[in-house]
């Protein structure tokens, strides 16, 4: 059931309501919202919702069993026990195909294929359960009752997609009854209104127009649309998924629930380390507190940090797919943030100070951080490394236009760059005027919206957001 169609609307309006009216009586809520939650999730598959069911028990089963035991060495294996479950579930959906044809290949041999279809959301509710099992470990999150748990792992708005929410984020806020009159009502609405318009007027159309055709034959296209094409996934991939969580965002509150945010316009990074500050933030965080810093992060020197980044990232890239595109992708990052580090260091030891501006050099770190991770993203776009390196080898050829460098996509690509250099604040300011309007212009913005919505769809439909392959 993806967000921006007629049948996520009518599930919303009846769940809402219902929510509100359940909403003072928690008995009744809870059960509530964890049946229509599994409903939705089990709209797309319904043998899906008994993987989530059983990750949700072997969680709170594995908590509860940490939470109560004195002895660190039981809670330390019950710890990686149920890290280990997790994993496996995962890695078994996954990676196994992966894996197996890796190695048919490298030794020559024929494993076969099981061909296995990925349950859709399980990379998300997985990290969200060892996130869980970890913190309560930790004794940073207090065990959850296990209703409340349940809620947490399957609470729909979050559920396919992100953002990665942690316990101690969510749990919380089940403690009792929300406020309706707290409810954000106007940044809700800008935040779905937001991601209708990134999802099906940006991302859908430069991808269908534009990246789609460049990246299945790049040996058709000359340099100047290959580049753009390039650009174009850029902004493809960051409208797609920040209109998911941006509409997640927005359905949780009202609801009446608070996600963190995902997004800070990304690319105005001075660094790969400054982008994922702002790129996926809740995945940079999960991926630094239970990954880096286990690994050891920046302790033990600079070799050893380098190879943390290296491993954190170069998973991370596994983590979105399995594929040695992925690979490639995070090791791009991984070495560009060891180079940052290194540079760094010998700047800071060396005391090198430029004689360049400081706007000419943050302008220029700029832009050099957006065409690394363009150059990524090529390879996390391409279904192998050889259209990779195809696309790649394109991007200097001449020929003819083939026409997918149409004016309509050549400028939503520059508004969106554009708009990233907004001051903050500004969609605050313009949800606040919105909301001053009478009902009547009201009404009038949000029916012309609509039909730009519909106009842009073209009646083709909503394509399936990006990140539900992961």
């Amino acid at each position: 059931m993806i967000f921006p169609t007629v049948q996520f609307a009518f599930f919303f309006a009846v769940v809402l309501p219902l929510s509100w009216a359940l909403m003072p009586r928690q008995r009744l809520w809870r059960p509530f919202i964890l049946v229509a939650s599994y409903y939705f999730y089990a709209a797309a598959g319904w043998q899906y919702a008994f993987l989530l069911a059983g990750s949700t028990v072997v969680n709170q089963t594995a908590a509860t069993v940490i939470t109560r035991q004195d002895s660190e060495k039981v809670r330390k294996v019950v710890l990686v026990a149920g890290i280990g479950v997790n994993l496996g579930a995962l890695g078994f959906f996954k990676y196994l195909d992966f894996f197996s044809d890796t190695v048919s290949s490298s030794l020559g041999l024929s494993l076969g294929l099981l061909h296995l279809v990925l349950p859709i959301g399980v990379s998300f509710y997985t990290f969200q359960g060892i996130s869980y099992l970890v913190d309560v470990h930790r004794r940073r999150t207090p065990l959850a009752r296990p209703l409340d748990y349940a809620i947490y792992a399957c609470f729909f708005p979050h559920l396919v997609a992100g953002p990665i929410v942690r316990a101690s984020e969510f749990v919380p806020q089940l403690a009792g009854p929300r406020d309706p009159d707290r409810i954000p009502a106007a940044r809700a609405f800008a935040l779905i209104a937001g991601g209708l318009v990134k999802k099906m007027v940006v991302a859908d159309v430069i991808g269908t127009r534009l990246v789609d055709p460049v990246f299945g034959t790049p040996q058709a296209h000359n340099g100047i649309e290959t580049l753009m094409a390039v650009y174009g996934y850029a902004v493809q991939i960051y409208c797609d998924f920040s209109a998911y969580t941006d509409m997640a965002i927005g359905l949780a509150l009202l609801l009446g629930f608070r996600f963190p945010d995902n997004f800070d316009r990304p690319y105005t990074a001075r660094s790969l380390q400054d982008f994922w500050r702002r790129w996926h933030m809740t995945l940079s965080r999960w991926l630094r507190d239970y990954l880096y810093i286990p690994l050891g992060g920046n302790r033990g020197g600079g070799l050893k940090t380098y190879r943390n980044l290296m491993l954190t990232m170069v998973l991370g890239g596994l983590w979105h797919g399995a594929a040695w595109t992925f690979v490639v992708w995070g090791g791009i990052h991984g070495v560009g943030l060891a180079v940052e580090r290194a540079w760094a260091a010998v700047a800071a030891a060396a005391r090198i100070s430029s004689p360049v501006p400081e706007a000419v050099r943050a302008a220029g770190a700029r832009i050099l951080t957006f065409h690394v991770v363009c150059l990524a993203w090529v390879f996390f776009r391409a279904p192998d490394v050889s259209t990779a390196s195809a696309v790649l080898g394109r991007l200097f050829a001449g020929g003819p236009a083939t026409g997918v460098l149409s004016p309509t996509v050549v400028l939503l690509i520059g508004v969106v760059l554009a708009v990233q250099w907004l001051p903050r604040g500004v969609g605050a300011r313009l949800r606040t005027a919105f909301v001053t309007l009478p009902v009547y212009a009201q009404g009038v913005s949000l029916g012309v919206l609509i039909l730009v919505i519909a106009a842009a769809s073209g009646g083709r439909g909503v394509a399936p957001f990006i990140y539900f392959r992961f």
